[in-house]
């Protein structure tokens, strides 16, 4: 009997990929590289299991039932261009061959123009929920022809995180509309953490709470308009013993030096490419490579120290008890994170106009809410938002969401005034608030701008009580007047 699926890499992700689809009633053909993998791999999970080993690409090929389903689990990059060229003279027209990887989905658009006068019918997939949803049940974002997708489905659904709406997988639009919806999920996923961050940050270093107190507020908030599963472990890692022998709690021993693998940046520079604000990603990823400068961070600190008030002084100012300003925070974060959603999904609006992908915004709420590491409660309220209007511009039109900002808006005030005073920033909460602001207002000194290109580099404007573009001779005007 030939195998149903194929998969190519036994990494963490790969094989649990793989144990999840042979749980769900699917033989998978399997092969990896280091022959060493798949050996471990099937001495650990074949015993009565439906895999075949497959040690060479020839076989993995020649052992899977058409068309074909082919998965690569590898590092993006270069890798997958090889494991391409290999199996393209190896695969017939109609096989489907997948990238399961964080791919960047320009990358994703030439393999697939690459490989389309082959027939090789090729998907960029977007997986999210790390090994734990790989096993039991990730968020999937594939992307490619819809009519390939009906030969994927029967598959992904089964293998996908249940909710009550439904599979965590949908066809997310035409060509590398998968990649390009993964890499805003990642970016969203940034901006989520840093906002969070700072949250904890104002509670250890401008209130003074103690891990305990801070993990019993997360905890709380998880029960509320804040659900999530980033706020969930937020809980469990703020008063996490150290494990390791050392004194109080783990995170005070890990080195505040955030990485990143590029995907929140790659959200950032197509934001510029496509043209869309997108504030609070772009500031989570600033201030991740900031904090990777640590070293001149210390010495910048020692040269710098200071000179505004204490966090006690400042508070005693505020004339508010700590309670209160807990309850400042947490309307701030809430609003902060509206606003960075709305970005994310606005750059994926924009993006599927501009490409052509057809993606669906509803549809991406639904399947976010299960599986992937931005799962949380508040994304049913968006899925209800671009149901109500699919050709919703902005989440902040939304009436419900509109009003939850603006009552929010004097706690999340008072939340940047203050981490601003203390000299602590809270760089994410901050755009939030910009964007928030900006967008709110009808006109803004952008007017300014266009007047100084026009002087400078003859740009020309245009201008409110007549239609037209208009250009003024600056300088021979004020010399004369």
């Amino acid at each position: 009997m030939a195998s149903d699926f194929g998969i190519i890499g036994l990494g963490v992700m790969g094989s649990n990929l793989a144990r999840n689809v042979e749980r769900n009633g699917f033989s998978v053909a399997v092969y990896n590289r280091e022959p060493e993998m798949l050996e471990a791999f099937l001495g650990e999970f074949g015993h009565g299991h439906s895999f075949t080993p497959a040690p060479t690409y020839e076989a993995l090929v020649a052992e899977l039932e058409r068309p074909r389903r082919i998965l690569m689990m590898i590092p993006a990059g270069a890798p997958v261009d090889s494991v391409s060229a290999t199996l393209r003279p190896l695969l017939e027209p109609g096989d489907i061959l997948i990238d399961g990887g964080n791919s960047n989905f320009q990358d994703t658009d030439r393999r697939l123009e690459d490989l389309a006068p082959s027939g090789i019918r090729y998907f960029g997939m977007g997986v999210s929920g790390g090994e734990e949803g790989a096993l039991w049940g990730p968020s999937l974002m594939p992307g490619g022809d819809e009519e390939t997708f009906a030969h994927l489905e029967p598959i992904l659904t089964k293998i996908a995180a249940k909710v009550d709406s439904g599979p965590c997988v949908t066809w997310c639009g035409r060509r590398s509309a998968g990649h390009f919806v993964k890499m805003v999920h990642n970016g969203i996923e940034y901006g989520d953490m840093q906002l969070i961050a700072e949250a904890y940050d104002l509670m250890r270093n401008a209130l003074d709470m103690s891990p305990d107190e801070i993990a019993a507020t997360f905890s709380e908030w998880n029960g509320g308009e804040l659900e999530s599963f980033l706020i969930e472990i937020t809980s469990k890692i703020a008063d996490f013993p150290d494990d390791q022998g050392g004194d109080g709690i783990l995170l005070d021993s890990i080195v505040d030096a955030a990485g990143q693998k590029g995907t929140g940046k790659w959200t950032t520079i197509t934001a510029l490419q496509v043209g869309v604000p997108i504030p609070t990603i772009t500031a989570a990823v600033d201030a991740r490579i900031a904090s990777s400068f640590r070293e001149l961070r210390q010495r910048v600190a020692v040269a710098h120290p200071g000179s505004g008030p204490s966090p006690k002084e400042r508070l005693a100012s505020l004339d508010a008890e700590p309670s209160q300003v807990v309850d400042w925070i947490r309307e701030a974060l809430y609003a902060s994170k509206i606003c960075s959603y709305a970005q994310g999904f606005d750059l994926i609006h924009q993006a599927s106009k501009e490409f052509d992908y057809g993606t669906r915004l509803d549809e991406l709420a639904r399947i976010w809410k299960g599986g992937c590491i931005i799962r949380a409660r508040f994304l049913d309220r968006i899925r209800e938002a671009f149901q109500r209007d699919p050709g919703l511009d902005n989440l902040l039109l939304d009436n419900r969401f509109g009003e939850e900002v603006r009552s929010r808006e004097s706690s999340w005030r008072n939340v940047v005034r203050l981490s601003l005073d203390l000299g602590m920033t809270a760089p994410a909460m901050a755009a939030s608030l910009s964007y928030y602001d900006q967008l709110r207002r009808k006109r803004l000194p952008a007017n300014m701008i266009q007047a100084q290109r026009d002087f400078f580099g003859a740009h020309t404007y245009k201008r409110l009580d007549r239609d037209g573009t208009f250009h003024t001779e600056w300088p021979k005007l004020h010399k004369t007047s």
